[in-house]
């Protein structure tokens, strides 16, 4: 059995379908991992198999953003 690498879930284990698309050779499957992991998928005579794996999305650390005009606060 195959997992994620970022996050150990079962690959055979689909958390969320995308979108589906029909080929020639038979079908290309994206989907998303608990993680949130981008996958594409390929599903043939000979089964499925991830061809491709993105990395989980990472949060933007906090920043501090200020709009134009913006003055800081002097105490």
């Amino acid at each position: 059995m195959t997992t994620c690498p970022y996050c150990g879930w079962p690959d055979s284990d689909v958390v969320t379908v995308l979108s589906r698309h029909r080929t020639p050779e038979g079908e290309t499957v994206w989907t998303r991992c608990a993680c949130g992991s981008l996958q594409t998928r390929v599903i043939d005579a000979a089964g499925t198999k991830v061809v491709l794996r993105g990395r989980p999305h990472e949060p933007e650390s906090p920043r501090n953003v200020t709009a134009p005009g913006d003055v800081p606060c002097e105490r």
